[in-house]
């Protein structure tokens, strides 16, 4: 129970990694305020989490043992941000971990030039941006309780380059810049900061997961292909899974983690170790 006492607020929490970050919180000890979208997004070429889909992970958590509120909001909305946090304090009393985990994947799948200006804007405006207003909201809260972890969850893409994906690899490139230069504004603060990167992560139907789906639907080419090409890339031959990376979070949210702020942690099979 690493987690006791502690009250997190998690984004992109309805389905996939969120979820499984959520449910591994909570059976931690963490209270939560779960936030999604819930809605498709004008511009994203594939269905994003639904309130129901919100609702079955915050159903899992109380089962867990955790309290738990949700929240409709998107990243891209302060005043929306603002709500959650005033959620957090309202029925928490404060903040101790923050994991921004909202994003999405596509448009993507053609080369940098043929990006419009408007895919290239939604792309940093929710995976790099909306993680930078969530922060904005919940520091001066972390300040005051002169303590904090902030869990930007990046990707391999923000550690390698990946062809047809340009606006994804520099939305969380840029993910990566914004937890280092932050661990360092924060530190004084006991606020600590810190990207986690997963690698290729396999969609798990208890999860509703749909990641990789969308990836080879970008390529275009067969799931099954891409799902054997991704396992065979990674030096241990196979997909890492949701669990390994809500593992992963939960330490970094963690007093056993209090030295480490700064820190640019993969879960990719040693894909970037090459």
């Amino acid at each position: 129970m690493r987690l006791t006492g502690k009250r997190a607020l998690i984004t992109g929490a309805a389905r996939g990694i969120g979820r499984a970050i959520a449910v591994a919180y909570a059976k931690e000890g963490a209270d939560l305020v779960l936030l999604d979208v819930a809605a498709d997004i004008e511009g994203c070429p594939y269905p994003l989490g639904t309130e129901s889909q919100l609702g079955a992970t915050a159903d899992a958590c109380r089962e867990a043992g955790a309290s738990v509120a949700e929240c409709v909001g998107d990243v891209r909305d302060s005043r929306q941000l603002s709500a959650a946090t005033r959620t957090a304090l309202d029925r928490f009393g404060g903040i101790d971990v923050l994991v921004n985990n909202a994003g999405i994947a596509a448009p993507s799948g053609r080369p940098a030039h043929e990006i419009t200006d408007d895919e290239w804007n939604l792309m940093l405006d929710i995976d790099l941006s909306g993680s930078w207003r969530a922060m904005r909201e919940v520091i001066p809260v972390m300040t005051a309780q002169r303590s904090g972890s902030i869990v930007n969850v990046s990707s391999t893409a923000g550690m390698v380059g990946y062809r047809y994906f340009a606006a994804y690899v520099a939305s969380k490139h840029g993910l990566i810049g914004l937890t280092r230069a932050a661990a360092l504004d924060y530190a004084p603060h006991g606020i600590r900061v810190n990207a986690l990167c997963p690698g290729s992560v396999r969609d798990d139907p208890a999860l509703e997961g749909r990641m990789l789906v969308e990836i080879a639907r970008c390529l275009d080419v067969p799931t099954e292909d891409h799902e054997r090409m991704f396992a065979e890339s990674q030096p241990m031959n196979r997909l890492v899974e949701a669990g390994d990376v809500a593992t992963t979070a939960v330490w970094l949210g963690s007093d056993d983690a209090r030295q480490v702020t700064g820190a640019v942690v993969p879960v990719d099979g040693g894909f970037t170790a090459r």
